[in-house]
């Protein structure tokens, strides 16, 4: 009796080197679509913050002028707690996250016989973030009477309020 011994061969098991390269350039190609949406996310995220600030400081300069017939830039008179005064020498930064964005400050004028008191109120991107970048909306502004606007951008308040 003869046993013939014959070896089996298995397939070889895991990936060739093409099938590799092949989903490397799958995932580089996602990777290129999606960092540019997220950091588009990030951006409009970040103005929401920015306009919700000039939205509460709005609001507390109203509180305070039904109280003293005058806007302020005095920072604690307005209920902040950090700094001296919002204005542009010595803006507040708005924190998003445990990063700041955006700056604060409101330009007050006072009132006289014909004008009433009013201000500006504007938030500021801060040049050294990647809020920088946002070229759409750039910095907000909010005055006394309620007009919302933008400058440095190339949207429109419409398109960024």
């Amino acid at each position: 009796m003869s046993i013939s011994s014959a070896i089996v061969r298995r397939p070889a098991r895991g990936f060739t080197l093409i099938e590799l390269m092949i989903a490397v350039a799958i995932i580089g190609i996602l990777a290129a679509v999606a960092f540019p949406a997220y950091n588009q996310s990030a951006r409009k995220a970040r103005r929401a913050d920015a306009k919700a600030a000039l939205l509460d400081l709005a609001q507390r300069e109203e509180r305070y002028q039904s109280t003293t017939n005058a806007y302020t830039d005095v920072a604690t008179a307005l209920g902040y707690g950090t700094g001296t005064t919002v204005t542009p020498a010595n803006p507040l930064d708005i924190v998003s996250g445990s990063k700041a964005y955006y700056r604060l400050q409101v330009t007050v004028v006072a009132g006289t016989s014909t004008n009433p008191p009013s201000f500006t109120a504007t938030a500021v991107r801060i040049s050294t973030t990647d809020q920088n970048k946002d070229t759409q909306c750039g910095d907000f502004t909010l005055t006394s009477t309620g007009v919302q606007g933008v400058s440095n951008a190339t949207g429109t308040a419409a398109d960024c309020w």
